[in-house]
């Protein structure tokens, strides 16, 4: 069974780049519209990283990972930010909520798929 990770992003032309470049490399792909989808989907599935962008309607991407991690089945589940926010107070801001990894739009695939890489458990 492959690694299995969810795009969570308001743009659904960037969920469709990042889930064709992933399920090229061999990992499994859910898609949520915004936080709020995400964490509606949430199902206690395994779930081995998840992107998300920062800046989305309903719930940001900020407020979701801060309510991830406060879910016991996914508190450990690394977050990579995707997004167009590169000002440090904001980075700083996901990595106090829990993000792992920020990587800028936009993005180069071979450089999503290293951070992922490095990200998912073996």
């Amino acid at each position: 069974m492959g690694k299995n990770i969810l795009i969570v992003d308001d743009s659904s032309s960037l969920r469709q780049v990042v889930s064709l470049a992933l399920t090229r490399a061999g990992y499994e792909v859910m898609e949520a519209g915004d936080g709020q989808d995400a964490l509606d989907k949430l199902d206690g599935r395994k779930i081995n990283l998840i992107i998300s962008d920062v800046n989305m309607p309903r719930m940001d991407g900020i407020t979701f990972v801060t309510q991830l991690k406060q879910n016991q089945r996914y508190k450990f589940t690394p977050v990579i930010m995707l997004t167009t926010e590169g000002q440090d107070a904001k980075k700083e801001q996901g990595r106090a909520a829990g993000a792992k990894a920020w990587i800028m739009k936009p993005f180069s695939p071979p450089i999503l798929l290293d951070a992922v890489a490095k990200l998912i458990l073996p």
